[in-house]
């Protein structure tokens, strides 16, 4: 199966192929040599590769999640062959519009945008605060913030609704 994984904004294409139990893996078509198990049921997993082992810590559902690994976090959007398409086609439908989403649990530190403020690709939106790390939210493209759905020191779970965007104009 291939997806399609953005991890901390930079964009990845992931395939992965189970043969008798196994996994194989490729990121970017460089195969690597991963395997897994879980540790709870919690999203606590062990991750093995080339010999060494690292513990990861996954909280989200099977679109979003945030994982720690050694005390670096990092979000993760995930998209199939089949939803990529989808998401395409209605990112087209709104033509830069929609509505950004946390990518993990936090506290909105500062809002820097107002409603009715026109937008740059990549412009901040807010800052968004997630295990004493604060994070930048960017525009995913040019628009007109439509609504904020957020206020300053408001505490967010992932995948809550930040800012919607529209076309501009």
């Amino acid at each position: 199966m291939k997806y399609f994984v953005t991890v901390n904004g930079i964009a990845h294409e992931v395939d992965v192929v189970e043969r008798l139990g196994e996994l194989a893996v490729k990121v970017d078509g460089r195969e690597l040599d991963l395997s897994y198990e879980e540790v709870d049921n919690l999203g606590q997993v062990a991750l093995i590769s080339g010999g060494r082992s690292w513990g990861v810590s996954i909280e989200g559902d099977e679109h979003e999640v945030s994982c720690n690994i050694a005390g670096h976090l990092y979000a993760v959007a995930i998209e199939d062959e089949r939803e990529r398409a989808a998401h395409a086609a209605e990112r087209e439908a709104t033509k830069g519009g929609g509505t950004v989403k946390s990518v993990m649990p936090g506290v909105v530190v500062k809002l820097l945008v107002q409603e009715g403020a026109a937008v740059e690709k990549g412009q901040p939106l807010l800052i968004l605060e997630a295990m004493k790390m604060q994070n930048e939210i960017a525009a995913p493209a040019a628009g007109v913030v439509k609504a904020l759905h957020v206020r300053e020191r408001e505490a967010v779970a992932s995948g809550a609704k930040l800012v919607t965007l529209v076309a501009a104009p």
